[in-house]
């Protein structure tokens, strides 16, 4: 990989780290709404409902079969009713204040600023992320991420989300880089790594869930420092 002069990464759970964030934030809310002692159930009780109903509204609108205002709308109502809490209004105002509070916690993924300080030196160094565009922004603003990357693509600019190749096509354009002098690092194998690939990038697919996926020239990592490897 000796061509390669940019570096692409994916922001949530690739460095942001999203899901320990969010379960900040969430155990916050959960307090101050006092929703254990309201309705029985704990918070770690609560968590894996969030957490399978919000990871299953991603795969929905990375497949274009729902928009980010329905996820908006469903991921705490159906988390609550998953678990038998039948308030509406609740879900709303947790929806509400989840925007606001997530970006209250920093937490980066384990051996990002390690890799970013490795890279930087080397290499210019991009985001591509199909979060939502304020809170984004904010992610990068307010953690040690600050000051590392030449430009963020937000997805949100185009309404065009990863796997979609307008949204590389988008960051190439910025960026002032080239496919064949770019990489792509990120955990999301169908938007990250098969979006990357079928754009005509490299890409490298950060599997922190074990889900075990490949594709001919795209290594899989572990761990953030395994990147070191290949760049």
């Amino acid at each position: 990989m000796n061509t390669i002069k940019h570096v692409f990464f994916d922001l949530d759970n690739t460095l942001w780290d999203f899901r320990k964030n969010a379960k900040f934030a969430l155990d916050e809310l959960y307090k101050k709404y006092d929703v254990e002692n309201r309705y029985g159930f704990t918070f770690e009780e609560f968590h894996p409902f969030y957490h399978d109903s919000n990871e299953g509204l991603w795969a929905l609108i990375r497949d274009k079969k729902i928009t980010k205002e329905e996820l908006r709308a469903r991921r705490f109502k159906e988390a609550f009713d998953n678990l038998g809490i039948d308030n509406d209004a609740l879900a709303k105002i947790f929806e509400e204040e989840y925007m606001e509070t997530i970006t209250n916690y920093n937490e980066v993924v384990d051996g990002a600023m390690e890799l970013l300080n490795y890279l930087k030196p080397k290499y210019k160094l991009h985001i591509i992320t199909n979060g939502f565009i304020e809170v984004s922004k904010r992610k990068i603003e307010t953690s040690d991420l600050k000051g590392y990357f030449e430009t963020v693509t937000y997805a949100d600019e185009i309404k065009i989300l990863k796997p979609d190749p307008r949204i590389f096509a988008l960051a190439m354009e910025k960026s002032g880089a080239k496919k064949d002098e770019s990489i792509y690092i990120g955990d999301d194998w169908i938007a990250d790594a098969v979006g990357a690939k079928a754009f005509g990038m490299s890409a490298i697919f950060f599997d922190q869930l074990d889900e075990n996926l490949s594709m001919d020239d795209v290594p899989t990592i572990k761990h953030l420092d395994e990147v070191k490897n290949y760049l």
